[in-house]
Order: C-alpha cells, then structure tokens, then sequence
C-alpha cells in the first residue's frame, strides 16, 4: 500500500496543477517600460486603443545610436512599423477565422485560398497606409522611439472599395470588423 501512495501523490500533484491551471483567469499583462520623462505611448507599448480618436492600431519601435541620426530614425519607424503589421494580421486572422466559421453556418463561403488571398491582398494596402504619428528621444540612452498608427477606419475604407474581393467577406469585415477589434483590444 505503501508504494502505490507514493505513486499516486505525484499523479495527484499533476493532475491538481492541470486543475488549477485549467481554472486560472487570463493573465493580463501591463505594457509599462517605466522610462522615466517618456510619453506615455512609449511606456505603454504596441497595442490596440480605442478612444476619442477612434479604433486604432498602435505600434511602438525603437533603434539605438547608430552613428547616423536618420538610419536611427528609419529603423525606429520601420520597427513601429512591423509592430502595426503584427497585429493588424491578428486582427485580420481573427476576421478570417470569424467569417470562416459564420460563412460555413451559412453555405455562402469562399474557398480557403481565395479568403487567404483576398485577406492578404486587404493587408498589404493597409499596411502602406501606416503613418508615423510622432517620435521621441531619450536623452539618457540616445534611443529613438517611433509610434506608427493605423486607423480601422481606415481599414473598413480600404475594404469597401477594393474591387477584386468577395462581396459576403466585404460585408462582413465593414459590419463585424469593430466587433472583433474591440475583442483583441480588450484581450477577450
């Protein structure tokens, strides 16, 4: 009896730590640097916002000194730049995702490849609408850091006129597109 107690308390032990992690609210994680004199969009990271200014995809890239002061400012945009693509394509694998799952109830789909490219193609027109909306300096370390910014409405423009797209995921981007990004923005 012994020696099955002691097999069975590991067992016991895994299968409480699954329970317990199973049970386990989501995580929220804050995105604060701390930089001290930093505007609060440094501290604050990449991120979806929503707020008086609307539905916005935030992107927050830095670079060091690098001898050049317009190579540094380059690459912090470029970096910013990469931050908004990165999650505009979550953003647009949860619409893909959401379409495919609504479509399939309702018999009116598209193909996985022509959806893959259509979203693809919606994407790479959005993404080169990416603007840098400012840029700060910290003087203790020299680090440039750039915000780049792309607004959903933006987005739902860019959908409702491109021409080669199917007009169902169209619809459905223009009419559940805020849907899914006040989802992502609040971590749901």
């Amino acid at each position: 009896m012994k020696h099955f107690k002691s097999k069975l308390n590991p067992i016991l032990l895994i299968g409480l730590a699954v329970l317990v992690s199973a049970c386990a609210s989501k995580t929220q994680v804050e995105s604060d640097l701390d930089i001290a004199g930093a505007p609060d969009w440094i501290n604050k990271g990449t991120q979806f916002l929503n707020d008086k200014d609307g539905r916005l995809f935030h992107g927050v890239g830095e670079a060091p000194a690098v001898g050049s002061k317009s190579l540094q400012k380059s690459t912090a945009d470029n970096r910013a730049r990469t931050e908004v693509a990165r999650i505009f394509s979550s953003f647009m694998d949860a619409v893909s995702t959401d379409y495919t799952a609504a479509s399939s109830s309702g018999g009116s789909g598209i193909s996985e490849q022509a959806l893959s490219q259509q979203i693809k193609a919606v994407t790479k027109v959005n993404l080169s609408g990416v603007k840098i909306i400012a840029r700060w300096k910290d003087k203790k370390t020299n680090i440039i850091y750039s915000l780049a910014e792309l607004d959903h409405e933006q987005v739902k423009n860019t959908v409702n006129t491109t021409k080669n797209m199917n007009t169902d995921l169209k619809r459905y981007i223009s009419t559940n597109g805020a849907n899914v990004f006040d989802k992502m923005q609040t971590g749901e």
